[in-house]
Formats: C-alpha cells, structure tokens, sequence
C-alpha cells in the first residue's frame, strides 16, 4: 500500500522524504520482554532516526497499577506526550527495532487517546537499517506541546466488560499468543498465572502477521486470510488480547490495515485474566 491511503503505515522511503517535514514526529517506540536482557531506552541512545524521541510505554503508564504498561488516564499522557515534544496538529510516526510490538502500542495509545494522524513505519528499524537510511545518536531536545486528548473508550477493555462477555458474546475475542501458550503446552512469563486462554477465544499468533524476510506486516489480503483460519468475522466486533496488552497491539494495527479499524484492546490481558480468581480458563 502507498501513503498516504493506508494511514497506519508508512515506508521508509516515505518516512526519509518527510524527516524535515515541520508536522512530523517520530517516535521510537522500542520495548523488550524482560526477559530478553535488551533495552529500549539504551539501544535508542546509541542509535536512531534522526530526530526521534523516546516513549517508553513502561513509564508513559499507570504506575499505580501492579500490572505492567497499563494505560494512564488522559491527563498523564497528554502531560507525558507533550513533554516529547508530541502535540496537536502533529503527524506522529512510530517505530521499533523488533516486530512492530511497542510501535502497534504506542500507535494504539495515540488513537485510544482520539490522535488519528499516526502511523507505524513499516519494517521499523530493522528494514531502515538494512536499506542503509541515516541514524544518529544525538539527542533532538523536544520543545513541549499541548497534547489535547479525546479518550475514544470503544477501543479498550477491561476484565469485567470481558467478564461480561463471556455470556453475551457481544465481541470476539482474539488471542496473540502463541499457539502453545494459547493451549497451555507454553510458559508463560508472567508468574503465579493460570495457562490456557479465556473461554471461546481465538488463536491468532502475532508473528505471524510478520513477513520475518522483510520485518514488515503482511499484505491486507494475507492478514484477511489468516483472520478467517483463526475463525473470525471481519465485519463483527472484535477484542484483541496477548499477555500483557502489547502484542495484542499487532493485531490491532493488522485488521485495522485488512479492513477493521475499531478493534479494541483488553489491556490487562493474560496478565490480569490469568493472575485473577474469578476468571476461568480454556485449554
């Protein structure tokens, strides 16, 4: 797709054209399972897209909350994104240095937050790096801008409204996960949680929705595809779930691309459902 018809992406090629552009941000959006011994903020520090900020959705969060990465209210982030320079009026790209994982979050954030004008470059850091486009380590000192929020409430979830669904049906559900977490045959990185999945969920891994040759999201039509094998209705409301609301972001930026651009988050996700008492799991 070109820009700027499919406005949740845009290219390299796009994003060098426009660096100088007086309305664009860019964002490096990195962000690493605990697990994996990187971080974001160091590797952003030795390099990046000229002119880049930093977000860190571990710190852009609500701190109070004994789950990880969960949304601030709007005040927080209007303060927080207008302290990186992110405001009104701003076309922001997002970007990452793995598979599009904290770029789809801090996308789904922007809109969650009734910031429409944002994309997600395609291929990230990977595909920029590879085509041999510029990266600096100088910090740009961001001038702070008003950052009006508009909360869109329809594009997140939480553990009663999921609850809640259980019975109703009023939305499918789509897991990230892999396969075998999904099944709970996987570990899970979270501890003391309950494996499997939430009850008549579907399974919907997000790497694959990764072309691992190029590091960009698959085309619209392969993405409707692998939507319609997991079993879902692309023209019915969907909730997307992971194990702690980031890769579920994927999913999110990946039917909005085949066609879908309303799909909610449950944001505590596996986190919180597989911590809690009063949720049941499926195997």
């Amino acid at each position: 797709m070109t820009e700027p018809d499919c406005h949740a992406l845009v290219s390299t090629a796009w994003l060098e054209a426009h660096l100088s552009a007086p309305d664009v941000r860019v964002v490096d959006a990195s962000w690493f399972f605990p697990t994996s011994g990187r971080d974001g903020r160091a590797e952003f520090d030795r390099e990046h897209i000229p002119g880049a900020v930093h977000f860190d959705i571990n710190a852009i969060a609500d701190t109070g909350s004994p789950l990880p990465h969960m949304v601030p209210d709007a005040g927080t982030f209007s303060a927080r994104v207008g302290e990186l320079g992110l405001g009104d009026g701003h076309r922001i790209v997002t970007y990452d240095r793995a598979g599009a994982m904290g770029a789809s979050r801090v996308w789904w954030m922007f809109r969650l937050f009734g910031h429409e004008d944002v994309s997600v470059l395609d291929g990230g850091l990977v595909k920029w790096l590879r085509e041999g486009r510029p990266v600096t380590d100088m910090p740009t000192p961001p001038r702070p801008r008003v950052f009006t929020p508009f909360p869109n409430a329809g594009l997140i979830r939480d553990k009663s409204a999921m609850q809640a669904n259980l019975d109703r049906r009023d939305w499918q559900v789509v897991d990230a996960r892999s396969a075998l977490r999904f099944k709970g045959q996987g570990a899970e990185p979270w501890p003391h949680v309950k494996v499997g999945h939430i009850p008549g969920s579907h399974n919907m891994p997000w790497e694959d929705l990764i072309d691992p040759a190029t590091n960009t999201l698959r085309s619209a039509d392969a993405i409707r595809d692998r939507a319609r094998a997991a079993g879902l209705d692309l023209g019915a409301p969907i909730v997307a779930s992971c194990g702690s609301g980031v890769s579920a972001c994927v999913l999110a930026l990946a039917l909005f691309v085949a066609g879908n651009p309303a799909v909610a988050v449950y944001d505590g996700s596996w986190a919180e459902w597989g911590l809690a008492d009063d949720t049941p799991a499926e195997q």
